[in-house]
């Protein structure tokens, strides 16, 4: 199989006051097409910072990604965001819904930025998908917290992304609705062949993904 994601020596370094404070140092992986990675340490481990480079949400110190062949960070920031908006999806601890649209709009928002003809018709594709046809025209106020988690996922999956980003998608959901939303983004995954980088501190759902990479003080310390 094809590498979709490659991280090459990636390292962060911010100024904690005059001091230098390294993130992450020299971590490098590869995740094939198709593929579930679960990122995986304590926290302040970097996990969330490493997501973010390898979405090119972020810009390493130094090091590079390859995102399906191409280098990120050869590309500026709107080179970036054009890629991000062929490629990839995501999925957010917060939901990230636009308060001011209804679930069906919410999944139809990346469709309509791209120009698509059939936003409509595929976002309501998208909710059955989840179980969310019966509440396409809520607002998010109205939905419970799996329900906008779920229309989250409809929303990552409607563009049919290469690579879906997650950080702790199950963060704000309690055990039983994790669960559930778990259970969708996989079958997602296993469904549709998206490559699935999640962030997590969930051990069970860690090894419910087809990988794992664990960090510690910034470094990769285990591969499985």
């Amino acid at each position: 199989m094809v590498s979709i994601v490659q991280a090459i020596s990636l390292t962060k370094q911010v100024l904690s006051g005059d001091l230098p404070l390294v993130i992450l140092h020299d971590v490098s992986f590869e995740v094939k097409t198709g593929e579930s990675l679960a990122i995986v340490g304590a926290s302040g481990s970097g996990k969330s910072t490493l997501l973010g480079l390898l979405a090119g949400l972020d810009v390493p110190s130094s090091g590079n990604v390859l995102l399906n062949g191409t280098s990120l960070f050869d590309l500026d920031e709107d080179g970036r965001a054009r890629l991000r908006g062929e490629l990839a999806g995501f999925v957010f601890q917060s939901f990230q819904l636009l308060p001011a649209l209804n679930a069906l709009e919410n999944v139809m928002l990346p469709l309509e930025l791209r120009g698509d003809a059939d936003a409509r018709q595929r976002a309501a594709e998208a909710l059955q998908l989840v179980g969310l046809s019966p509440r396409a025209h809520h607002l998010p106020k109205h939905l419970s917290g799996g329900e906008q988690q779920r229309v989250a996922l409809a929303r990552a999956f409607v563009t049919r992304p290469k690579v879906l980003f997650a950080d702790e998608p199950t963060g704000n959901l309690d055990a039983a609705t994790g669960s559930q939303v778990i259970e969708l983004m996989l079958e997602l995954n296993r469904s549709q062949g998206t490559t699935l980088i999640l962030v997590t501190h969930d051990e069970a759902l860690a090894r419910r993904c087809a990988k794992q990479l664990r960090l510690s003080a910034g470094q990769v310390v285990e591969k499985i």
